[in-house]
This record gives C-alpha cells, structure tokens and sequence, in this order.
C-alpha cells in the first residue's frame, strides 16, 4: 500500500513538472508573440520617419524653399529663406536621431525575439522529455507489476 502511494506521488509531481514545463512554454511562445507585434509596431513607425524624412529632404531644396517663401513679401528674402532651411535642418536632424533610435531599438527587438523563440523551443523539448519519461516510468511500473512472480530459491 505504501508501494501505490509513492508512485502515486511520483505520477503527480511527473505530471506536475510536466504541466509547468507546458506553461514556460506558452509564456515563452507568448513573449516572442509580443515581440514580434512591437517589431511591427516598430517598423510602421520606422516607415513613416523615413517617408517624413524625404519630404524633408524635397523641402530642403532651394528652389523649394524659395517657392514655399513665394508668397511672403519681405525686403530681407534671403534670411527668410535662410530660417526656413534652418528649420528644415533641425526637424530633419530630429527624424534623423528618432530614425537611428528606431534602428537601435529594432536590433535589440529581433535578439529578444531569437532568444524568445530559443527559450520556447527549449521549453518544448523540456516538456516533451517529461512527457517521454512519464510514458516510459508508467510503462516499467506497468511491466514490473506484471512480472512479479514469486522467485523460485535454487536448489543447493
């Protein structure tokens, strides 16, 4: 009776293991599953910094800032045209940095990703050898209780 209450205990704290094995590995899968929405969070961002910063680039073009200035009447036009570029230099400069900041973010994404992944794979090989070792102590518990016949002593 002792005998049944051990490896019932053992069966539990098998199954058990198993079952939290099963769970790192869906958290494991769920954390590389948000990773991956940032990342394409990450890179809408990155493409609307980019198409921003090439209209900064077309602004930044002297026969466009000279047109975007056509309409002001000023008796200083070439310090009108010299702030605007200026201005245009500094919201350039500013996507720029974001746009590097974004880059640095996305390499730091895709490694947390990779070791994410790594981790769930890990976790499902984990669990998959619980589960085999379950399988295989059930099995020799099962054969052990079959073959227990009573030993014949030799005869002396």
């Amino acid at each position: 009776m002792r005998n049944n209450f051990l490896g019932a205990l053992l069966v539990v704290l098998i199954l058990g293991a198993g079952t939290t094995a099963v769970q790192s590995q869906t958290t494991a899968q769920e954390r590389a599953e948000a990773l991956r929405s940032q990342l394409e969070e990450l890179q809408v961002k990155q493409l609307e910094l980019q198409q921003r910063l090439g209209t900064l680039e077309e602004q930044l073009k002297p026969e466009n800032i000279e047109k975007s200035l056509a309409g002001v009447g000023s008796t200083k036009p070439e310090e009108l045209r010299e702030a605007r570029r200026k201005q245009l230099e500094i919201e350039k400069n500013g996507v720029e940095k974001q746009l590097d900041l974004l880059n640095d973010s996305r390499t730091r994404l895709e490694r947390s990703i990779a070791q994410a992944d790594a981790d769930a794979y890990h976790q499902s090989a984990r669990a998959v050898g619980v589960a085999e070792t379950t399988a295989s102590n059930s099995a020799s518990r099962q054969t052990r209780k079959r073959s227990t016949k009573p030993k014949m002593r030799p005869r002396r």
